[in-house]
């Protein structure tokens, strides 16, 4: 019983780390469009922020390491965060920033670790 219920709370971290990072790719298409060309980096920050995601971030990203993939998730998100304060969302910013430190500490415990791993 409790295992079970280890494993729907891990699930729900996990989602909420999904949620965190389409969150992020939002950011970037916010900072995009308050800047010119508008409709150049709208489209190609957010593709940028998934392609470093996808090679350096992800779990199974194919040049992610014990050292690469945290930095990587740092600069994602702290720029991320950036880009909202710059784009005068300050209140957001502050938000999604903690938001982001919360989830992704709660995906390194231990009983939600084994989850990514199991995959």
């Amino acid at each position: 019983m409790f295992d079970r219920h280890v494993a729907v709370f891990g699930w729900i971290v996990l989602g909420l780390v999904f949620v965190d990072e389409l969150l992020a790719m939002a950011a970037f298409g916010i900072w995009g469009w308050d800047h010119d060309p508008r409709w150049l980096l709208v489209w190609s920050l957010p593709l940028a922020a998934m392609l470093t995601w996808f090679f350096l971030a992800s779990p199974k990203a194919p040049y992610g390491g014990t050292v690469v993939r945290p930095v990587a998730k740092v600069i994602v998100f702290g720029l991320a965060a950036l880009a909202l304060w710059d784009s005068d969302h300050e209140t957001w910013a502050v938000l999604f920033l903690a938001f982001s430190v919360v989830v992704n500490a709660l995906a390194l415990l231990p009983s939600i670790r084994v989850l990514v791993d199991q995959e």
